[in-house]
């Protein structure tokens, strides 16, 4: 097999035989649709909808210095993690920026399951394979032992609590347990990246067309469908969850992105990129670079990615993403800009369309929070 032939999950025929549109993602063949995106985007805000996330990079960490080792390369306090609970973090370069934003899960004492984003897989994996060098912990490349499932939405507990003992009522958010869901083990996680309360499942690859069928089947009666990474991406911008590539890269610190609490300066020890990161957090505390703002269109266009944002005649800013939010009914963008032009409520800022400046209201983000 070249290289340069996508990758296909466990689910490929499946997703197939449902008439998904596919797409190159990240070096995988993913479904892009399966029908209509707002449909998808709508079922997961009112219903429930299925995703499979299997191009997602699982890496396992192990050894009697696993919580040492990960403080010391990522940013977050890996360490206070408790078992069956889980965290968002990022791991950055030694000059502070951003090489990929990641949930790590702490599934023992000494082992840990760190997710990273299909695109960043390799780098993250061979990152931490580095920075191990001197700690009694071992990394692991498990991106094959898996296939990742996510039920989201309003429905969702339900929907899995119709296939599984296990306690999903005590289960948190940013928490994981291992239970048995429709007859085969799974890791079941209390995360996503919608917006909606919902699930992930990691089981083994060979289970995942059966459990993906059980959920289609439990989901029937309250209107689950599959759904795709066009949907998905939706969701998480109406959600104001980054993208990396998009709201997150290199040339980026947690602090330019406004995502600076991630960073724990005082879990003990050096970390990769703590000396440029202290620099980092007192430039954002004392001249805030640009600054990621919500931007909800006046007009129908629809603004993209790197699409100048103007005041006044002048750039003040770019777009990072943008697309028509279903559930708000007009188009929306997160945005890099200026910090005098970052306040909720600023008037006179515009997106360069094409030449035309059309006119757009600054909000805080998320656009959307659902009601707990």
């Amino acid at each position: 097999m070249s290289s340069t032939e996508p990758r296909h999950t466990a689910l490929d025929a499946v997703h197939r035989s449902l008439g998904a549109t596919m797409t190159d993602f990240a070096g995988w063949d993913m479904p892009l649709r399966y029908g209509s995106e707002r449909d998808e985007h709508l079922a997961v805000r009112t219903r429930a909808g299925l995703f499979d996330l299997s191009h997602m990079g699982e890496i396992t960490v192990t050894g009697a210095e696993a919580a040492a080792f990960l403080n010391f390369a990522l940013v977050g306090n890996i360490a206070s993690v408790g078992v069956g609970r889980a965290r968002y973090t990022m791991i950055c370069q030694a000059d502070g920026g951003i090489l990929d934003d990641l949930i790590v899960y702490r599934l023992a004492e000494t082992e840990y399951m760190v997710v990273a984003n299909a695109s960043n897989a390799q780098v993250v994996l061979d990152a931490l394979t580095e920075r191990a060098a001197g700690f009694a912990a071992e990394v692991r490349d498990d991106r094959d032992a898996y296939a990742l499932i996510a039920v989201q939405g309003p429905e969702s507990p339900g929907i899995l609590k119709s296939l599984t003992d296990a306690d999903l009522d005590g289960l948190k958010y940013y928490a994981g347990l291992p239970g048995t869901v429709a007859g085969v083990p799974a890791l079941i996680a209390r995360t996503g990246y919608t917006g909606e309360d919902g699930f992930e499942l990691f089981v083994k690859p060979e289970h995942a067309v059966g459990l993906w069928q059980a959920l289609t089947e439990a989901g029937e009666g309250v209107g689950l469908v599959p759904c795709g990474l066009s949907c998905r991406d939706t969701l998480r911008l109406e959600a104001g969850m980054p993208l990396y590539g998009h709201e997150l890269s290199t040339s980026l610190t947690p602090f330019d992105a406004g995502l600076g609490r991630v960073v724990k300066f005082e879990k003990e020890g050096d970390f990769v990129g703590r000396e440029a990161l202290t620099e980092a957090a007192a430039r954002a505390g004392q001249n805030p670079p640009r600054v990621l703002v919500g931007l909800v269109a006046e007009g129908r266009r629809v603004p993209r990615v790197g699409y100048a944002v103007v005041a006044g005649g002048e750039v003040i800013g770019e777009v990072t993403s943008g697309a028509p939010s279903p559930t708000l009914g007009k188009p929306i963008a997160m945005a890099y800009v200026d910090a005098a032009h970052a306040a909720p409520g600023t008037e006179g800022v515009g997106v360069d369309i094409r030449g035309t400046h059309e006119p757009y209201q600054v909000v805080a983000l998320p656009f959307y929070k659902r009601q707990k």
